[in-house]
């Protein structure tokens, strides 16, 4: 009876009948994209300790803030998405902002706090929501097929089965390797399941290859209750509130905060596009239901990461991991955001799973992404350029932002070229513009 009732109360919450979905799914789909998606609890804060920022209080702030943001687009948008501190501008902030510029990390966090700001703004005036509103069909299907691609390239990288290459810049790798030949193992193990219809596929492919891991001697097995948790919890003082704005005024840091907006903002739309749409949340038309809410999570949650002590928060690609699992909902991501809480308790546990673990998780979601090819249109050449573009860029770039530019600047010149000018709404010139004054900002 009480099972029924809270079935009830999470049914009214995150609409799950209406979604065509139930709590069992979720719940699955939730614990999916987090095994996928822990590997940051331990990547983000060693890039952060690379910026001087104290490793520990580093930790917290990434559980924080990706608990908080995460909560807020599950409760409020009501989207099966986790959000993160992005890994490309973690990179960024601690490589270039603190390394090469040599600014206090205090300051950096200023200039994320500033950003945030902005997102907010362009979001509530309705600028955000109007780009994706004016992306061409093509281009919203094209980049789903792109960042299909870009995840599956992370999930070969994290394998072995694909290596850098001096010669051909990648090549492949050694198969005979142990923990790329159980990646290989776990791949075929979670395709054989997903082609059987098992439930929980994924789940069960990164948790077999885990434990075969430790069974082979890849994988460290737990030594004792430490081995597995720890109540010795990370605390946010050092770097809770300690962000310098008027530093990063003083510093006139507006290229700096120019570049994490733009990169950000077309980060983070590139993936909710394709996910939203991945998870059944776009309309035949384009449209995504609670864009604006999202978006405005988005924002709020980069505020929120400054404040805590870590970079901007973006939504993270690997969710497809936990929406190929058919989560549809809000009450995925609020797993999710209470995983990370969790795991303040049991990162010794989490630390286990290794990267060649999850990889086959993200090349099964890359092949799964890769169906919406057929929404694009190859008869009509100055749809299908911008639209390869958009893929093979993303990918081959490293990143989906600057997928999304070379779509949206190929798109707008081929059309304007051959004189197609109805087919470019104002919105596409304005940002096209904006991407080329970036790709010249990045060269001077």
């Amino acid at each position: 009876m009480v099972m029924a009732s809270n079935q009830g109360v999470l049914d009214r919450i995150f609409k799950l009948s209406q979604k065509g979905t139930n709590v069992k799914t979720e719940i699955l789909a939730g614990v999916t994209t987090f095994v996928t998606l822990a590997y940051i609890i331990f990547v983000n804060p060693n890039i952060l300790a690379d910026a001087g920022i104290p490793k520990e209080a580093a930790i917290a702030a990434t559980i924080w803030a990706t608990a908080v943001a995460t909560t807020l687009m599950g409760l409020w948008a009501n989207f099966p998405v986790a959000v993160a501190p992005g890994m490309g501008l973690n990179a960024f902030f601690a490589y270039f902002v603190v390394a090469q510029l040599g600014l206090p990390w205090q300051v950096g966090l200023g200039a994320v706090f500033f950003s945030g700001i902005f997102f907010l703004i362009l979001t509530i005036g309705g600028i955000r929501q109007a780009i994706v509103n004016a992306v061409p069909n093509n281009l919203k299907a094209a980049i789903g097929v792109g960042i299909g691609l870009f995840i599956a390239f992370i999930g070969l990288r994290n394998a072995g089965i694909v290596v850098n290459s001096e010669a051909t810049s990648v090549t492949l790798g050694n198969l005979t390797e142990p923990s790329t030949l159980l990646a290989v193992v776990g791949l075929i193990l979670t395709a054989v399941l997903m082609a059987r219809n098992v439930k929980g596929a994924m789940l069960i492919g990164i948790i077999t290859t885990t434990v075969l891991g430790m069974i082979f001697g890849v994988v460290p097995v737990p030594k004792g209750i430490s081995g597995i948790m720890s109540f010795n919890i990370p605390s946010l003082k050092p770097t809770f509130l300690h962000l310098d704005l008027a530093g990063a005024l003083k510093f006139g840091l507006f290229n700096i905060i120019f570049t994490m907006t733009l990169v950000e903002l077309f980060d983070n739309m590139g993936t909710l596009i394709g996910l939203t749409r991945k998870a059944g949340l776009m309309d035949e038309n384009g449209k995504i239901e609670n864009l604006d809410r999202a978006l405005t999570t988005d924002a709020i949650g980069t505020i929120i990461s400054a404040i805590f002590g870590t970079t901007t928060v973006t939504s993270y690609i690997e969710s497809a991991a936990g929406i190929a699992e058919g989560g549809k909902t809000g009450l995925t991501a609020i797993v999710v955001a209470v995983l990370f809480v969790v795991a303040l308790i049991f990162a010794p546990l989490i630390g286990l799973v290794p990267a060649f673990a999850t990889a086959p998780a993200l090349i099964l979601v890359g092949a799964l992404m890769l169906a919406e090819i057929r929404h694009v249109d190859f008869d009509d050449f100055t749809e299908a350029f911008p639209a390869f573009m958009t893929i093979i860029m993303m990918p081959l770039t490293y990143s989906i932002a600057n997928g999304f530019a070379f779509g949206f600047v190929s798109y707008t010149l081929v059309k304007a070229l051959t004189g197609k000018f109805k087919d470019i709404s104002w919105v596409m010139w304005i940002v096209s513009i904006a991407f080329i004054i970036n790709f010249y900002m990045r060269l001077h």
